[in-house]
């Protein structure tokens, strides 16, 4: 593990993953946007590090890389199985919603929406 100047390590292990040390910034966060092809500096500025985080965040990734990637699978994992669980879980509120008349406030918006979705309907047909 890589050392700030204070003998901190720079990369802890928290109830959220590996984390940069002083931040709540994972580096499963970290990883999307290295997996997504962003150019390093970018990722940086995105998060507000300062060089020598990042770099111990980079390096880390680099130096644990199977360990991380490993990890970082997982997270998508779950991620994914509590987005699937919340939509199930919301799937018939949305539905309930949807058939719900608009609020009287919205109505001339929503009227105007709906004449522009007929529009759109008969040009694509």
């Amino acid at each position: 593990m890589s050392l700030f100047d204070d003998d901190k390590p720079a990369i802890t292990r928290t109830e959220r993953g590996l984390t940069i040390s002083g931040t709540r910034i994972t580096l499963y966060q970290i990883m999307d946007y290295i997996h997504a092809n962003y150019p390093q500096h970018l990722i940086r500025h995105q998060f507000y590090l300062t060089d020598e985080q990042f770099n111990a965040a980079i390096s880390y990734i680099d130096t644990h890389h199977e360990e991380v990637e490993s990890e970082y699978q997982i997270v998508l994992r779950q991620a994914e199985e509590i987005q699937d669980y919340w939509k199930e879980q919301n799937k018939e509120r949305i539905a309930h919603i949807s058939k719900l008349p608009p609020k009287p406030e919205y109505l001339s918006a929503w009227k105007k929406l709906q004449a522009r979705k007929t529009k759109r309907a008969a040009i694509i047909q």
